[in-house]
């Protein structure tokens, strides 16, 4: 895998008053199966996280508060 393989995933959004809902699910949102999950949270602003390299994995990363840059 390389970066030119890296892309943006467009996950469900089901829009209710009550509030909005999305749903992810492995071979069919994700092209690959999904063997771990890792949850970052209260992370201080300019903190920096991983550092290492995976070369034989696919990942997902989710925003789920805030935002966050990615350096591949």
């Amino acid at each position: 895998m390389s970066l030119k393989d890296c892309k943006i995933i467009d996950l469900p959004k089901i829009e209710d008053p009550r509030g909005n809902l999305t749903f992810v699910e492995g071979g069919r949102h994700i092209p690959f199966d999904i063997q771990r999950v890792y949850y970052l949270y209260d992370v201080p602003g300019g903190s920096h996280r991983g550092g290492h390299a995976h070369k034989g994995l696919h990942q997902l990363l989710i925003a789920m508060s805030g935002s966050f840059d990615i350096l591949l």
